[in-house]
């Protein structure tokens, strides 16, 4: 196991690692063995990068970190789709983020990922979309990808965490008049998650519900 291996392990069994794991500038070389490693380790820098993600995301981006994710979201590895989905929403969070998703092309991946028969990657999917269709450029992009039906085929989704990302990333949607139009077709499916189980999932179902019943 080599220098940046143990580092990794470092970092994951000591969370104040990451911090000096940024200050060090290290993390492009993390993105740079993310690569060509094998997927235990694969996972283990993938779980760096997320807790390096979370203090700052300009040396991950400016390393290319995108194009790298991008290309581990069609990984065989349930684990390595669902922690490369969770970074790439962690890297969307700043709007350079944001907009680095959009001309990778990244969301049609994103949305693809929706489909995943594995909750983590549907809800770390659902959430990289929520980011990134904050902006109109991943809003339409997101349209134009057909999210609409797959995000409102996990509404009913066992895991909370799904429905509620889910809600969220529709929300923004409805922003946009053409997605408002398609959702108004399904209020009366989406209000019954104003009474869900979970209270954050409740206040989200409201939330999507009156953008999309807004009228100008």
């Amino acid at each position: 196991m080599g220098k940046v291996d143990v580092l990794v392990l470092g970092v994951i069994l000591v969370g104040e690692g990451a911090a000096g794991v940024v200050e060090a500038g290290l993390v492009p070389t993390l993105v740079e063995k993310l690569k060509t490693e094998l997927e235990d380790i694969a996972e283990l820098i993938l779980d760096t990068l997320h807790f390096c993600l979370r203090i700052d995301t300009i040396q991950a981006l400016n390393a290319g970190a995108v194009s790298v994710l991008k290309e581990k979201l069609s990984h065989t590895s349930v684990c390595i789709r669902w922690k490369a989905a969770r970074a790439m929403m962690g890297i969307s969070v700043p709007l350079e983020g944001k907009k680095k998703i959009c001309e990778e092309e990244v969301i049609p991946l994103l949305v693809r990922l929706l489909s995943d028969q594995e909750p983590k990657v549907q809800a770390n999917a659902a959430g990289a979309l929520m980011s990134a269709t904050i902006t109109t450029q991943g809003r339409y992009a997101a349209l134009e990808a057909y999210a609409i039906p797959p995000l409102l085929d996990l509404i009913k989704s066992p895991v909370s965490e799904v429905r509620l990302n889910v809600l969220k990333t529709i929300t923004t949607l409805a922003e946009a008049p053409a997605g408002r139009k398609e959702l108004l077709n399904h209020l009366t499916q989406l209000s019954e998650l104003t009474v869900d189980t979970s209270e954050a999932v409740q206040k989200a179902a409201k939330t999507a519900v009156r953008v999309i019943s807004w009228k100008p």
